[in-house]
Parts: C-alpha cells; sequence; structure tokens
C-alpha cells in the first residue's frame, strides 16, 4: 500500500527550505524519485538539497546532458540523475544506477524511465505547478517503507 502526503511551498525559498529539512534526514541508500513536467521545479528541489549538504557550497549543475553528476557529502556520497534523454533500459544500467541506489543517496530526476529499475523503497516526491501562482508548488510525498512516514511528518 501507498502511503502519501502534500505539502504547499508558496516560494522557491519554501520548496528549498523544504529540500534542506529533507536532505538532513536523508542516509546512504535512499532514494528520491523526482516527478513532475518540465519547469515543476525537480532540478530546483535537488540542487537545495545537494547544497545544504556540502560542507563548502559549490555550484550544482543540472545534469540534463551529463545524465550523472556526483557529490562528496558528510551525508554520504550523492546522486542526481536525469534520466529525461534515456530511452532504453540499457542506457540506465550503463549508469551504475543499481548500484548508486544501495550505497548512495540517489535523486533521479525522470523516474518513469527507470522501469523495473526502480527501487521498491524509494520515496516519490511529485512536483506540480499552482495553476493560481506561478510561483508556488504544490509537492506530494509516496512511500510504501514505512521509513518515510516519520521522515515525511518531520518535514
Amino acid at each position: 500500500m501507498t502511503a502519501t502526503a502534500e505539502i504547499s511551498a508558496r516560494t522557491p525559498e519554501d520548496t528549498a527550505r523544504l529540500a534542506e529539512r529533507l536532505g538532513r534526514r536523508l542516509r546512504p541508500g535512499d532514494v528520491l524519485l523526482l516527478e513532475g513536467p518540465i519547469g515543476a521545479g525537480k532540478t530546483h528541489f535537488a540542487r537545495c538539497l545537494i547544497q545544504s549538504l556540502m560542507d563548502t557550497p559549490e555550484d550544482v549543475p543540472s545534469p540534463t546532458f551529463t545524465l550523472v553528476q556526483t557529490y562528496d557529502t558528510a551525508a554520504g556520497e550523492i546522486w542526481h540523475a536525469d534520466l529525461y534523454r534515456l530511452t532504453s533500459l540499457d542506457e540506465i544500467e550503463e549508469l551504475g544506477l543499481a548500484e548508486a541506489f544501495e550505497s548512495a543517496i540517489c535523486l533521479i530526476e525522470w523516474p518513469d524511465r527507470l522501469g523495473p529499475l526502480s527501487p521498491p523503497g524509494a520515496l516519490t516526491v511529485r512536483f506540480e505547478s499552482d495553476p493560481d501562482d506561478e510561483l508556488a508548488r504544490r509537492i506530494a510525498f509516496g512511500w510504501t517503507d514505512p521509513r518515510w512516514k516519520a521522515v515525511v511528518e518531520k518535514l
């Protein structure tokens, strides 16, 4: 059974604070599946989460063209992947994501491309624009692993 929760973020700064709070609760082996249309805030959320875990702030580029960016942080290695341009499971397997799912904190944009490779214990984070406010986002969380309930409740 999938459990869900939803949070409203009125501004990009609200989204950044949410990402920071979630980042503090992540550990190696945690996978976030970031869903939503282009421009919904997936990369902004991932960038803010990653920067919040860095000892020394650095640029966090979108992995749109590199496919994967990795970062070493005090919380563990972070993999940020953008699967938008991938068309086959073979391409995804070549990235080494299956191994990263076990040992790193993974933030995956366009996770629908994972198909059967999607880790069952992942936290899904869905971003939707608010039709009445271009800066606001509805951020919905979904999970089957009971560990995520306590994490999401503290956000």
